[in-house]
């Protein structure tokens, strides 16, 4: 028997130093008009005010209190991408989940901020899953987290079916990112939803995966409304029968007797990984990162080192400073 769930994903034209609430909320108004049957809508990683943060709120704060209005309005599961969240003196990469009511359900804040660029923000520690009565439960992701398959495999430890995963790429690594969200989804049998900007929001090319790896779709690089279908029962199916009748991974993972050396951090097999030297950007030339070397950095008054002037230099960016 089918379990289905009707997400889309959108992929806006998005600007990275002005407000673009106005364009989300027309952008969802169209998309529930259109297809009433959409039941959860997914926007990309910092799609309201862009990655600077200096727009950081604390949550609950007024650009999300305004997706509760606009989720219960339409009465749908709203993930707004992510929001710069303020709290105390630090800053997060942070991406409420709100249900149809209104009411934020959970926050996920980053556990990978883009370093060494993304050098203002916090890391976050906690993973997050959801429930949906009488569908399933859900995860969530933001971009370069995705890069740490860890981060993904708890999530489906934790019974994640779907992984919600806003992104804001816009640099040349966007088809390794393809790449990675197909690997996620067939090593943890299950649905990855990675939805990207366009514009100044990232260079597109969102894609949603299936749990045997299978592209369900991909966008292209202009604004896009994807609107699918899910079934979760096709999760439930790999995940006790095998991909293809196959691998069983999960359980594969279950059942190992191996003790991953690699993940404590006084542990030897972690030598080499102690020699790769400062998590900086590189230096102009090919030697950077060579012999040692690194790359020079302006010192803060504390001492800590800062990036360039942000009006002189754009940054690549997965959610980074603009």
């Amino acid at each position: 028997m089918m379990t289905p769930f009707a997400i889309a994903g959108l992929q806006l034209d998005l600007g990275s130093h002005r407000d673009n609430f106005a364009h989300i909320r027309a952008r969802v108004a169209y998309t529930t008009h259109l297809f009433p049957w959409v039941q959860m809508i997914v926007l990309s990683e910092l799609a309201t005010y862009g990655p600077s943060p200096r727009l950081a709120e604390p949550m609950p704060g007024p650009a999300e209190r305004a997706y509760q209005d606009l989720a219960a309005r339409h009465g749908i599961w709203l993930i707004p991408g992510s929001l710069m969240e303020l709290d105390g003196e630090k800053v997060y990469n942070t991406a409420p989940v709100i249900d149809p009511k209104g009411r934020v359900v959970a926050r996920y804040r980053k556990m990978f901020p883009f370093r060494p660029y993304e050098h203002d923000v916090e890391a976050g520690s906690e993973f997050v899953v959801f429930d949906i009565p009488d569908v399933g439960r859900f995860g969530l992701s933001i971009c370069y987290d995705m890069w740490f398959p860890e981060t993904s495999r708890t999530l489906a430890a934790l019974g994640a079916e779907v992984i919600l995963h806003p992104s804001m790429t816009t640099t040349l690594d966007r088809d390794a990112e393809l790449a990675i969200a197909r690997a996620t989804a067939v090593q943890n049998q299950l649905y990855v939803l990675d939805i990207n900007g366009v514009g100044e929001g990232g260079n597109g090319r969102s894609i949603i995966a299936g749990p045997e790896g299978e592209v369900v779709y991909r966008a292209g690089t202009a604004e896009e409304v994807m609107p699918l279908e899910l079934d979760l029962a096709r999760v439930r199916r790999s995940r006790e029968f095998g991909l293809m009748g196959l691998g069983q991974p999960l359980k594969s993972f279950r059942d190992s007797t191996v003790e991953f050396e690699v993940y404590r951090r006084g542990s030897a097999v972690r030598a080499r990984l102690n020699e790769l030297g400062a998590l900086v950007k590189p230096a102009r030339g090919s030697n950077a990162g060579l012999n040692g070397a690194v790359a020079p950095q302006p010192a803060k008054a504390d001492g800590r080192t800062k990036s360039a002037d942000p009006r002189a230099v754009r940054h690549p960016r997965k959610g980074g400073i603009p």
